[in-house]
């Protein structure tokens, strides 16, 4: 991606300094055998909508002591910063184009945990959007375990993880966030997570429709980028993700979708650019 000079976002909301890296995780998982741990309740939690904590306090670890950690911003971490702000200001010029009206979302970084209008999260949680105060939530380690631990590099395929989030916002906007979780009480969980897996699968097309758009800003998109975007969707899909952390598929816990539904409903996006194209929750074949 060529997105070196191009415009920031103004809507980000760095938070890294004031929630700091203690008080959220156990001090212990930061070892090394811990740190596997942290990882794989970091990806579960984000895929699959399950709070992270029920999944820290049904692990064996000696978590020990909690401990207040201060971490100063590395260049890296500073580049990624510029980085997620340009892709923000990219998916605004997209959208407001795209929705007349459309209403900005906030992007906070966090480090370690925040307070969010959903409630409290932590660096397990993974990147998430919460529609009660209209913000996208991400530890910008995150990046880190989808290049190392879902081999999953490349920095469109993290820009694919912002536009996702994004795409929720634009779900919220719409009502359909709020029509879905209406059922909650409603249905049983099997056919809830079917819901689920509709909602996330038409995240992904309006990833793959910012794509579209994007493409022709300039130069903004390089040859190449697509198949990152294409190899991140895979990796997470609800089976892959399953057989690689749990050993077995099972279909009726899907919540996100599988690796070939996801990477489908993204290109179809990116392909179409049509909105009309991206209603999954009529779709008879995802």
């Amino acid at each position: 991606m060529k997105w070196t000079g191009r415009r920031q976002s103004s809507n980000v909301d760095d938070q890294r300094g004031s929630s700091g890296g203690g008080g959220g995780l156990p001090g212990g998982l930061l070892s090394k055998g811990g740190l596997g741990m942290v990882v794989v309740i970091l990806l579960i939690s984000w895929l699959t909508g399950t709070n992270p904590l029920t999944l820290l306090q049904q692990t064996n670890i000696d978590s020990g002591p909690t401990q207040s950690v201060t971490l100063a911003s590395s260049p890296e971490e500073e580049e990624l910063k510029q980085f997620v702000s340009v892709v923000l200001a990219s998916t605004e010029d997209v959208w407001q184009a795209q929705l007349p009206g459309y209403r900005f979302p906030t992007l906070e970084l966090f480090r370690g945990q925040t307070q969010s209008g959903c409630g409290s999260a932590t660096s397990a949680s993974g990147p998430f959007y919460c529609s009660a105060d209209e913000r996208v939530y991400i530890d910008l380690s995150f990046y880190e375990e989808l290049k190392n631990q879902l081999n999953a590099p490349g920095d469109f395929a993290q820009a694919y993880v912002i536009a996702h989030e994004v795409g929720h916002h634009i779900q919220h906007l719409r009502g359909i966030t709020d029509k879905v979780h209406a059922m909650r009480e409603k249905l049983s969980e099997e056919e809830y997570n079917k819901l689920s897996v509709k909602l996330e699968l038409q995240a992904d097309f309006l990833a793959g429709m910012w794509a579209h758009y994007a493409k022709d800003d300039r130069g903004f998109i390089e040859e190449g980028d697509i198949e990152e975007a294409l190899n991140a969707a895979a990796a997470i899909g609800d089976d892959r993700l399953q057989k690689q952390f749990q050993g077995q598929v099972v279909p009726d816990s899907f919540t996100h979708g599988t690796s070939e539904q996801r990477v489908r409903w993204f290109s179809k996006g990116f392909k179409t650019g049509d909105m009309a194209q991206g209603d999954t929750f009529s779709a008879t074949d995802l």
